[in-house]
């Protein structure tokens, strides 16, 4: 292993390219420190470190998933989500807008015809959300007296989240062109792994000998210690197994007859992921449970007679069971969702007939695209349960075992899966590398390639 390491510096251009990408990541978390100009650091702090509760676990979720933290109102405070969520949006629009579909069957001209669209529609989204967290800010009194009420300030702070956000942008396409890995995937990498030495000081702190833990809130005794590291094994090894995991079809190639020589006839897999939609139903699902207890609050507080109003909020909070039921109910669904989007088992049947593939007792065309269609909805299934384990596992033991949250988030669940994702697929580029210039991989010799897991 050690020796796979030097030989990463050995080659001059992997070398290259993993110094490029270090040296971008190291901008972000520069950029990531620097706060917008008037805002109250203090007054803030003071608030997060008080206020707890529901939404100072949304307020976690979300700068888990992006790669940025509104509550430090920073210069990337945005984080790189109103990209992600640019993509998502013209990822979806491709599969039901006629003029996008063809556009995107174009190859590279109309991908970045595409891409452009995907820029411009991440600068609205940045305008809007920048106005609404500025608008926050000032009705919360977090910002300075001196800048209270003018309009300069808020149009200058609406100008630096969102040029935040476009430079994270703009970093991630340039790790994805000149550097290693996925740019966006990387910079919210980095973003959970700056933030887990917290969680880990954050046990140490509150470590105790007493196994009762002496009756204090959120003190660590040695059997929540013990949960803690064997649930972090148990979760990393699950997160591999399902992300490598496969469903492999066999196929068959036909034999062709050309003068004396026999052409084809191997014998060949086609691959299909367990879990195909990767992080995306999680995503989905928590994006959108953000907004039912924020609206029924605001309906209890207009309509303070309705007692139904009340009982919806509260039922509707992290780490009440209606919220984690409706949550797991989300996860299945944007699992499906995004699988019946992204895999497209007509055309996959179309490319097998076209370049002389079959699969073994099946007729190619609709048979075969219904077969494969019957088998992802079966492997979906298995991918979304583990997905939706791994998704409430943070609130559960965070309520149940009274562990912090921002503990049991990162130790477990979703942002471990998010960095072992995102870990393998680094690994992978990185040992394709060194393999195509005749060095060893990660595995050595005996072990081979970093292959996928069969399902």
């Amino acid at each position: 292993m050690f020796r796979t390491f030097l030989n990463m510096f050995k080659i001059p251009e992997l070398r290259n390219k993993l110094l490029f990408t270090l040296g971008l990541l190291v901008i972000y978390r520069i950029g990531f420190a620097v706060p917008l100009p008037g805002v109250n650091q203090e007054t803030m702090m003071r608030a997060r470190q008080t206020s707890g509760g529901g939404f100072s676990q949304l307020a976690d979720t979300f700068a888990m998933f992006t790669g940025g933290d509104l509550q430090q109102s920073t210069i990337f405070g945005l984080g790189i989500m109103p990209y992600i969520s640019a993509g998502i949006i013209f990822q979806l629009l491709i599969t039901v807008v006629p003029a996008l579909e063809k556009l995107h069957k174009e190859g590279e001209s109309g991908r970045k015809k595409i891409q452009e669209y995907t820029r411009y529609a991440t600068v609205l989204l940045c305008l809007i959300q920048a106005s609404f967290w500025m608008g926050y800010m000032k009705k919360s009194m977090y910002i300075y007296p001196d800048f209270q009420g003018t309009f300069l300030y808020w149009f200058m702070g609406v100008m630096a989240l969102t040029t935040g956000t476009v430079f994270l942008m703009w970093l991630g396409e340039q790790i994805d062109e000149y550097g290693i890995g996925n740019g966006v995937s990387l910079i919210i990498m980095a973003g959970i792994v700056a933030r887990m030495p917290d969680a880990v000081i954050m046990v140490v702190q509150n470590a105790s000998f007493r196994m009762s833990g002496g009756g204090a809130t959120n003190t660590m005794d040695p059997p929540k210690i013990l949960f803690l590291m064997v649930s972090f094994v148990a979760v990393v090894a699950g997160a591999i197994l399902i992300t490598q995991g496969q469903r492999r079809i066999p196929i068959q190639q036909a034999k062709q007859t050309r003068g004396r020589r026999v052409y084809g006839g191997q014998r060949q897999y086609l691959p299909l992921r367990v879990n195909h939609g990767g992080v995306m139903p999680i995503i989905f699902a928590s994006s959108l449970l953000i907004f039912p207890s924020i609206i029924f609050d605001w309906l209890a507080s207009a309509f303070g007679g309705v007692a139904v109003w009340s009982f919806l909020a509260t039922a509707l909070r992290p780490g009440r069971y209606v919220y984690e039921v409706v949550y797991i109910g989300l996860v299945f669904f944007f699992a499906y969702f995004w699988t019946t989007v992204q895999f497209r088992p007509k055309e996959m049947a179309n490319q097998l007939r076209d370049y002389g593939s079959f699969i073994p007792g099946l007729r190619p065309g609709k048979r075969t695209a219904d077969y494969l269609e019957r088998v992802m909805e079966r492997i979906t299934y298995v991918g979304a349960a583990f997905l939706a384990i791994i998704a409430v596992i943070p609130t559960v033991v965070a309520t149940q075992l009274e562990i912090p949250y921002r503990v049991s988030s990162f130790l477990g669940g979703t942002g471990l899966l998010i960095v072992v994702s995102v870990t393998l697929d680094l690994v992978q580029r990185i040992e394709a590398n060194l393999i195509m210039r005749n060095y060893k991989g990660f595995l050595g010799d005996e072990g081979g390639r970093i292959k996928g897991a069969y399902a």
